[in-house]
C-alpha cells in the first residue's frame, strides 16, 4: 500500500510555503492518483452531465476491410475509370451485399447504423433512387466492359472455362418482365416464377461473367451463344484463342457438341446422360467392367476417334443412388397396394390414371410391371383388379450402374491427361459453391423484388461482383480456414469473419461537452483476420 499526504502549497511574500493537513493510507497508488485528480477538479462524477458518454456506435470494421480489398483489387477503376458519384454508390452496394445482405432500401436505411456510406464518400443519408437505382442502371451499361476486363485479368490462353446455370425465384407480380417465367425449378419453388442465371468462372472458381435468361430457358440453349460470345470477346480483347469449355451433362449435350464442332480452337469437357451411357454400352464402346473405384479407364469411339470417354465410379454416390431407388420403390409399392385395396366403384380408366400418376411421381415406371383385370359385367365397378410386380432383373441391372458416370471430352491427350480431364470436370463444384453463396449462404440474391428486366440483370451482376470480392477474400483467408477445427470444433466461416469484423465499431463519444469519433480497438482475433486480409486499420 502507498501513503498519500494532504497538503496545501502557497506563496507568502515570495516564499513557497506548505501546510500539511493529514495523511491517506490504505489506498493503492492508482487510487491515490485518482484522488489527486479529484482534488484538482479533473474528475467528473459518473452521473454528471459532463461525464464520459458513448452517444452511438456504428459498424465500421467489416465495411472498411472489404472496401480496402476492393480498392486493392482496383474494382472501383474496373467499374469506371473516372471517379463519378455513381461509382461510389455502386461500390457501397457491392460491399453492402457482403455485410448487410438485403434490399437496396434496407441498405439505405442502414445509414445510421454503419459507416459504409461515409467510407464511400456519401455523408448525407442516401436515397434509394439516387444512390441505388440510378447507379444500378449505369452499372448495367458497363457490364460488358467490366466482364471484359475481368476475363482479361483471370483467363489465359488454353485455360479451362467453367459454366453452369441455376434458377432464382421471384416474389410478387412481374407482368411487365419478359425474363420472369415458370420453368424447371432448381430451388424447389414450383409455385414461383423465376429467372435463369448463367455464371462463368475460371478454373479456380473466380467469377468473370454472368448472364440472365428467361425463366423457361433450358440448360443447353444458353451454351452455344454464350460460348461464341466468350470466345469472340477473349480473342478480340486479349488475343486468347484457345478455350476449353466445361459444363455439366445438361450443358454439353450431343446437340451442343454438334453445334460447336466447327468452332475453331474450342474444346469441351462434359458428362454423358444415362441414355447416352446406355447407347455406348449397347454399341459395345464401353463395358460395365471398366467402371472402377480406384482406376479411371479411358476409351474412344471407333466412329469418332477424337472423342474421349473417361469411365469413373464413386462408391459414395453408388450407395446413395441405391438407397434412393429402394426408398422410391417402397413408396411406389405402398401406394400401389393402397390403390389395389380401393373398394369403391370406379372405371378402368380412372384406376389406370391413378397408377400412372404414382409411377410418374416417383419415376419408377421402368421397374414396375402392372395390369388391370376389368370386371366383364360392369364398366364402373369395385371388382376391377390391379395386379403389379417389380421387375427384379431390371432393378439388379440398374444397380450395376450405381455411382457410374462418364466424362467426355475432345481435348487432345497431349494437352490433358485422363486425370486432368476428370479433375477439370469436377472443378464445376467451384461454380456450384458460387451459386450456393449467391443464393443462400452469404449474398442472398433471392428472392428478387425488382420488377424491370434491366434492374433484374443489374441486381444479378451486382451480386456477382460481390462474390468476386468474397472469392478473393477467401483466398487470403485460406490459412485461417485450413487451421480451423472440424465438426463441433469448427470456429470460422466466411460469415463468421464478417460478423467478427463488424464488431469493430466507430463510436461517437462526448466528454466534458466535447464530441469526437473513436474506433474500438481490434481484438487479437480481429487483428489476425485483418493481417490475413492484408488490411491495415
Amino acid at each position: 500500500m502507498s501513503v498519500g499526504i494532504l497538503r496545501t502549497s502557497f506563496r507568502d511574500h515570495g516564499k513557497m510555503c506548505h501546510t500539511q493537513h493529514g495523511r491517506i493510507t490504505g489506498c493503492s497508488l492508482e487510487q491515490l492518483k485518482l484522488l489527486q485528480l479529484a482534488f484538482r477538479e479533473r474528475v467528473v462524477p459518473v452521473d454528471d452531465p459532463q461525464a464520459f458518454q458513448i452517444l452511438n456506435s456504428r459498424e465500421y470494421g467489416a465495411s472498411y476491410a472489404i472496401l480496402a480489398i476492393a480498392k486493392q483489387l482496383g474494382l472501383h477503376r474496373i467499374l469506371y475509370s473516372r471517379g463519378e458519384p455513381w461509382v461510389s454508390s455502386a461500390l457501397a452496394m457491392i460491399v453492402g451485399r457482403l455485410v448487410h445482405a438485403g434490399s437496396k432500401l434496407a441498405l439505405c436505411n442502414h445509414h445510421p447504423n454503419t459507416c459504409l456510406w461515409e467510407l464511400c464518400g456519401i455523408n448525407d443519408a442516401p436515397k434509394v433512387d439516387t444512390h441505388c437505382y440510378e447507379p444500378m442502371d449505369r452499372l448495367l451499361q458497363r457490364q460488358k466492359a467490366i466482364q471484359k476486363t475481368l476475363a482479361g485479368r483471370h483467363l489465359r490462353n488454353g485455360q479451362v472455362i467453367l459454366y453452369d446455370i441455376t434458377s432464382v425465384y421471384f416474389e410478387g407480380d412481374d407482368k411487365d418482365s419478359e425474363l420472369v417465367a415458370f420453368g424447371y425449378h432448381r430451388d424447389g419453388k414450383k409455385s414461383r416464377e423465376q429467372i435463369v442465371v448463367g455464371l462463368i468462372c475460371n478454373d479456380q472458381g473466380c467469377p468473370v461473367g454472368v448472364e440472365v435468361y428467361a425463366g423457361n430457358t433450358k440448360d443447353e440453349t444458353t451454351v452455344v451463344d454464350k460460348v461464341h460470345e466468350i470466345k469472340a470477346c477473349l480473342k478480340r480483347s486479349w488475343g486468347i484463342e484457345k478455350v476449353i469449355f466445361v459444363g455439366d451433362r445438361g450443358m454439353v449435350t450431343r446437340g451442343t457438341i454438334d453445334k460447336l464442332k466447327d468452332e475453331k480452337d474450342l474444346q469441351t469437357i462434359g458428362a454423358l446422360t444415362h441414355g447416352e451411357m446406355m447407347t455406348l454400352l449397347k454399341n459395345k464402346v464401353i463395358t460395365l467392367d471398366l467402371f472402377d473405384e480406384r482406376t479411371i479407364h479411358e476409351v474412344s469411339d471407333p466412329e469418332d476417334p477424337t472423342r474421349r470417354y473417361c469411365l469413373c465410379r464413386n462408391p459414395q454416390t453408388a450407395v446413395r443412388e441405391s438407397q434412393t431407388r429402394q426408398r422410391l420403390l417402397d413408396l411406389t409399392t405402398k401406394t400401389l397396394t393402397e390403390i389395389a385395396a380401393y373398394k369403391r366403384a370406379t372405371t378402368v380408366e380412372k384406376l389406370g390414371a391413378r397408377v400412372g400418376k404414382v409411377l410418374a411421381k416417383y419415376k419408377m415406371g421402368k421397374f414396375i410391371q402392372w395390369a388391370i383385370e376389368a370386371d366383364p359385367q360392369q364398366e364402373k365397378s369395385c371388382q376391377h383388379r390391379l395386379t403389379w410386380s417389380i421387375k427384379t432383373e431390371k432393378v439388379e441391372h440398374e444397380k450395376r450402374f450405381d455411382g457410374c458416370y462418364v466424362i467426355t471430352s475432345d481435348v487432345d491427350k497431349e494437352q490433358m491427361k485422363t486425370l486432368d480431364v476428370v479433375r477439370a470436370y469436377k472443378s464445376l463444384t467451384f461454380v456450384e459453391r458460387a451459386f450456393r453463396n449467391l443464393k443462400t449462404v452469404q449474398l442472398e440474391i433471392r428472392p428478387v423484388y425488382h420488377k424491370t428486366d434491366d434492374r433484374i440483370r443489374s441486381h444479378v451482376f451486382l451480386c456477382m461482383l460481390a462474390y468476386y470480392l468474397q472469392w478473393h477474400m477467401e483466398q487470403r483467408l485460406a490459412p485461417l480456414f485450413a487451421n480451423d477445427g472440424k465438426g463441433e470444433d469448427r470456429r470460422w466461416t466466411f460469415r463468421g469473419v464478417i460478423d467478427s469484423l463488424a464488431q469493430i465499431t466507430c463510436n461517437r463519444i462526448a466528454v466534458n461537452g466535447a464530441e469526437f469519433d473513436q474506433n474500438s480497438i481490434p481484438t487479437p482475433e480481429q487483428e489476425q483476420i485483418l493481417e490475413l486480409l492484408q488490411v491495415t486499420m
